[in-house]
């Protein structure tokens, strides 16, 4: 990955990440954007029992997207503080201020213990398990794929995560080619 992370591709994939998928029709906003407000509806103290408009199907959507870009981002075994950097830039500014920087710090902390204590394959099988839709899923692939480019393209190692990804949420084979053409497309305009 290069030292900085080019602000201008970090601003395409902000603003491909927030706008729904071309498949979703009718549809105001990304799944991420979404589930990332429902998600942080509680945060004003985790402690406190008044009702709030948390949702905890999107909270666990919303970790399941965070978690296949991560998943994603470190499958080439290097996370360093640009990509990280990078990473947390593009998932805070898609969500529009509804997720603190505290939040989703914690939650790639999380993410990070997961992953070294279940490996790679059995938190694939975790994220599937959170998604309930094909739209969700393909969603996944997509913000993966999205995310992905901020370290120079999907790399052979991310593109078989995000095919095992694929696999495991029961899309078709074509899936992931299909992931990776609309983010290609996306940031070429």
């Amino acid at each position: 990955m290069p030292k900085a992370a080019d602000s201008r591709l970090l601003a395409k994939v902000v603003q491909n990440l927030r706008e729904p998928a071309s498949q979703s029709s009718g549809r105001t906003g990304s799944i991420l954007t979404i589930a990332g407000a429902r998600y942080t509806a509680s945060s004003v103290d985790d402690e406190e029992t008044r009702p709030t408009g948390f949702d905890p199907q999107a909270a666990a959507l919303f970790e399941a997207i965070v978690e296949s870009a991560y998943l994603v981002a470190t499958a080439d075994g290097n996370f360093d503080a640009t990509e990280r950097g990078a990473f947390e830039h593009v998932v805070l500014t898609a969500c529009d201020g509804a997720l603190s920087e505290r939040k989703l710090r914690a939650l790639l902390a999380d993410l990070e213990d997961l992953r070294v204590e279940d490996g790679v394959d059995k938190r694939i099988q975790m994220v599937a398990k959170m998604i309930s839709r094909a739209d969700q899923a393909r969603e996944v692939l997509r913000v993966a794929a999205l995310i992905a480019q901020v370290s120079e393209g999907v790399s052979e190692v991310e593109r078989l995560v995000l095919e095992r990804l694929a696999a495991e949420c029961k899309l078709p084979a074509t899936a992931v080619d299909d992931a990776l053409g609309e983010v290609e497309n996306a940031l070429a305009e």
